[in-house]
């Protein structure tokens, strides 16, 4: 018979497997070397991101000739008459535009998409995987490989230069990120709860929107912010769709768009101030919505993993 294996007794606190003491400063001097180096990280990342943006703000207070001889320079005069003219020069009709498609492409990307996660989490059919894998294999592709046969595709539907055509082209294009990051969310809501709404009498319908759909809002206010982001600072698309498609046609460029052509109506006029004033007015609406909801985007994100 073999000799029977001798179970190793574990180190004791403060030594190492090898019986090696280890000392309490050690551990110490190690966690404040790898905490001086992530907060030093951060604080350079954070700098990297605050600077421009603080420097894009300055410069919309600035003149012409300020900008040319200093451009880190503080403005000499402190005035909220440049936002004023970016506005009148179509800053305030790009932004309109822009609170149109929104107001309709995000909330229908949530619905569709929460309704879509919901079915492929929580019920089992034929097919059901391969649905779902089509949904993010969406995500895979870059949209420069789809402008060619979009375009084609909305111009027969006759939705070219509208804000409906706009609308559904962002509710495709958000749908596979939307999918993929509710089903992971819905698949750890407690089942418990679905299956009393089912004994109780409810359709799927009413489990859905009473029950379920309430337990996953901090997973809904995540995935919308990043939409409305995504979809508000969306460039190459509306490039693509909101063009005139004949002199009777009128403009319904968004923001992306509209600062493109302030830049290109200035010519030989520049008039930096006001193009820097606008880019201020297209980026302040998200920067203060991203900082009101950012305690529910942290929550949103980590309660799937908490649960």
């Amino acid at each position: 018979m073999s000799a029977p294996i001798k179970e190793t007794a574990p180190a004791p606190a403060g030594r190492t497997a090898a019986g090696v003491p280890v000392r309490p400063g050690d551990r110490r001097g190690e966690g404040l070397v790898l905490n001086v180096f992530s907060h030093g990280f951060l604080a350079l990342w954070a700098l990297l991101i605050v600077l421009p943006l603080l420097w894009l703000v300055l410069s919309s207070f600035k003149t012409d000739a300020q900008i040319g001889g200093s451009a880190f320079g503080w403005p000499e005069h402190w005035s909220l008459g440049v936002f004023g003219r970016a506005w009148d020069k179509g800053i305030g009709g790009y932004f309109l535009n822009t609170v149109i498609v929104l107001v309709f492409s995000v909330p229908l990307t949530m619905l569709f998409g929460s309704m879509a996660a919901y079915v492929l989490a929580r019920y089992r059919f034929a097919g059901n995987r391969l649905l779902y894998y089509f949904f993010v294999a969406g995500a895979m592709f870059p949209v420069f490989l789809a402008l060619v046969p979009l375009f084609f595709m909305v111009k027969r539907l006759d939705l070219l230069n509208t804000y409906q055509g706009l609308v559904l082209v962002y509710i495709a294009y958000s749908m596979p990120f939307t999918v993929f990051f509710m089903h992971a969310f819905f698949r750890t809501l407690p089942t418990a709860v679905f299956e009393a709404a089912v004994l109780d009498g409810a359709s799927h319908t009413r489990t859905f929107f009473q029950v379920m759909l309430p337990m996953a809002k901090p997973g809904l206010v995540s995935v919308g912010i990043f939409n409305t982001l995504g979809q508000w600072n969306q460039f190459i698309l509306p490039t693509v769709l909101m063009q005139p498609q004949s002199g009777s046609d009128p403009e319904r460029y968004v923001l992306t768009q509209g600062l493109i052509q302030l830049q290109q109506q200035q010519g030989y006029a520049t008039d930096l101030p006001v193009l820097f004033a606008g880019v201020t007015i297209a980026m302040l609406p998200m920067l203060v919505v991203y900082l009101s909801f950012q305690r529910q985007v942290q929550a949103g994100l980590t309660s799937a993993t908490l649960k």
